[in-house]
């Protein structure tokens, strides 16, 4: 091992038609993301452990799923490679579900090498979460990156540029004006900054329940971002994001057939798959369903709710 090379390795052995790059998309914040990229197959992600800064390699061969670790926190990032590659995601009973609509039976077929990732790891999600409340997904990721770039904390590892995710206590001790160079009004640059304040506790949260609760009592986050959240820290199959433009009428659609909804049709949609209500969400969204547009066309992942 060179100096530049990985402080860990593990070699993990995926299912059978696992597709690596479709399930750790939902880790990255379009192709661009200066903290986790999609590169010639091969998916990079920076972020902070308690012991340092750590980059995780993940690459597919045909039946291994490598995992490299650079960095103080390597050890921690390899240890946990298979739950943020989607490797614990537990499927149990889901396929008796899906078998009861054609719609979601067909999508699980078409998609069954996908798997929900769990980072271990609430803060990260959460500054995109925030960024992400009432407005277009453009300008998101706008004050995402620039948030990111603002906090510039290279990662460890020989992929460059690829950045930390910021320090919580950084993004706490900076007063609300930092944010809007980067079209971040105050109302979500003070959310933002009281998450980061509670960063340590959110982060001790035991389950997706505990953190749903911890997260909805900070001002300025609903059900919404805490489930935007738990979906990827925890790997929650049944999260479902209730305020959302857009997934009331793709759920609608998809399997009613009806080309409007709002949240409570969703739900009770969804109910025959509690348990896996958020799955079916992913399902759709990575089969590219989409209701019907009628009049001006809102952009994808736009307009939520808190």
């Amino acid at each position: 091992m060179t100096p530049s090379g990985p402080a860990a390795r593990r070699t993990l052995r995926p299912p059978a038609g696992y597709r690596l790059a479709a399930s750790v998309r939902s880790l990255t914040f379009s192709p661009y993301d200066p903290c986790a990229r999609i590169a010639a197959g091969t998916f990079w992600w920076a972020t902070r452990t308690a012991d340092g800064p750590a980059t995780l390699m993940l690459r597919q061969t045909a039946d291994e799923l490598v995992a490299e670790g650079y960095g103080p926190g390597a050890g921690w990032v390899v240890d946990r490679a298979d739950a943020v590659a989607g490797l614990r995601d537990d499927l149990t009973g889901f396929a008796d579900l899906a078998a009861a609509h054609p719609v979601v039976a067909r999508l699980a077929a078409q998609h069954g090498g996908l798997r929900m990732p769990a980072t271990g790891q609430v803060f990260p999600r959460l500054l995109r979460a925030v960024f992400e409340q009432k407005v277009t997904g453009k300008e998101a990721y706008r004050a995402y990156a620039a948030t990111v770039r603002h906090f510039r904390e290279p990662a460890p590892g020989p992929l460059q540029p690829l950045l930390l995710p910021p320090e919580p206590a950084a993004v706490a001790a900076s007063p609300y004006w930092v944010f809007h160079p980067f079209g971040v009004e105050q109302r979500r640059a003070e959310t933002l900054r009281r998450a980061a304040a509670a960063a340590d506790r959110l982060e001790r949260c035991a389950d997706a329940e505990e953190a749903t609760r911890r997260l909805t009592a900070i001002p300025g986050i609903g059900p919404w971002t805490a489930a935007e959240v738990v979906r990827i820290a925890y790997g929650d199959p049944d999260a479902v994001s209730v305020g959302d433009y857009h997934i009331p009428n793709t759920v609608a659609w998809a399997l009613a057939g009806e080309p409007r909804g709002d949240d409570a049709r969703m739900l009770a949609l969804l109910e025959p798959f509690r348990g896996h209500r958020g799955r079916v969400c992913l399902l759709l969204e990575a089969s590219g369903v989409h209701a019907p547009r009628y009049g001006p066309r809102a952009p994808i992942r736009s307009f939520a709710r808190f």
